[in-house]
């Protein structure tokens, strides 16, 4: 009977009675293939858009090595691992600068992008054979390092990241809670669509953008109502385009009005009322300073008084030329 080669790696398979003095020989080179199948090999992928990966019957072959690094190539490649009927693990790493899809029959394929390494297995079901990114799920339970990671599709964490470095984020990161120790740098815009809670109750002692629990150097731009809980200290200028006060207001220095002031209820003014000019109902007050003080003392309607002074004196005169 003669030798068969029907074991996943290709090894000389030799039959009772077969190859008389030659086993020695048979089994060493065995050997060496099968320390091939866990090495290292370089394979160099033709510029075609189809190409063959295949494991030699009983000889040295580098495609027989695990981790198979590609090369060569000129543009996307679909490779056929043969035979389809070998079942075997390759680490293959893609360094040319096309895509290769790697195939051994109707069922699933796996692509390998450029520059990238992946873990591929086929399962030797011959022309119904598939391919299997075979870390596509991986759970890691212990400590895993690595110095750079990039995740092309999504990352779920079921526990905590620690991460002692930066962690730099060119799309969108959408988390549900985040709880932040240490201080963030943002060289961007932050947008929040629900609510920020700052429970740090540090009170800000000047405006230089660094006291306080919420600090910015920058102006601050808010569409609604602000409420502030306790003294609000304005530096600058207040430019208000209304002013509801319900309490009271204590001026240390001068106020200065550039508009009309409209007072629906009591101005109690207990100092010096300076006006250039007064109107009292609508009615613009024309009188000058000195003839509205003329008008000092008087304590009750000017015209009664004077309709008073009238009717004295005419009785005075009366008495005078009548005796």
């Amino acid at each position: 009977m003669a030798s068969t080669y029907v074991n996943n790696l290709r090894l000389n398979e030799m039959a009772t009675g077969d190859e008389s003095g030659n086993w020695g020989t048979i089994t060493n080179t065995n050997l060496e293939l099968i320390g091939q199948a866990l090495g290292y090999g370089t394979r160099a992928i033709a510029n075609a858009s189809t190409d063959n990966i295949t494991i030699a019957d009983g000889a040295s072959d580098a495609d027989r090595a695990m981790y198979l690094k590609l090369t060569g190539g000129g543009q996307a490649c679909t490779i056929t691992l043969l035979p389809n009927t070998a079942s075997k693990v390759w680490i293959m790493e893609n360094v040319t600068s096309y895509t290769l899809a790697f195939t051994c029959g109707s069922g699933a394929n796996v692509s390998i992008l450029a520059g990238e390494v992946k873990v591929i297995a086929t399962d030797g079901l011959g022309s119904g054979g598939v391919v299997y990114d075979v870390l596509t799920d991986v759970n890691l339970a212990g400590v895993t390092k690595v110095d750079d990671l990039t995740v092309g599709d999504d990352l779920v964490v079921g526990g905590d990241i620690d991460l002692e470095g930066a962690i730099d984020v060119n799309g969108t990161s959408n988390l549900d809670i985040v709880d932040i120790d240490g201080a963030v740098d943002m060289a961007s815009t932050l947008t929040v669509g629900g609510v920020v809670d700052i429970t740090d109750a540090t009170d800000s002692s000047d405006a230089s953008g660094d006291t306080g629990a919420l600090r910015t150097e920058g102006g601050a731009s808010i569409a609604k109502k602000l409420y502030v809980g306790t003294d609000l200290d304005v530096d600058g200028t207040a430019n208000l385009d209304i002013v509801d006060i319900d309490g009271a207001v204590d001026m240390a220095t001068t106020l200065t009005l550039g508009g009309n002031a409209d007072f629906n209820g009591d101005l109690d003014v207990d100092g010096t009322l300076e006006t250039d000019a007064l109107s009292i109902a609508s009615t613009t007050i024309t009188a000058s300073a000195a003839e509205l003080n003329y008008s000092d003392g008087v304590t009750s309607a000017i015209q009664t008084q004077i309709d008073t002074k009238t009717s004295t004196g005419k009785a005075i005169a009366m008495a005078m030329v009548f005796g």
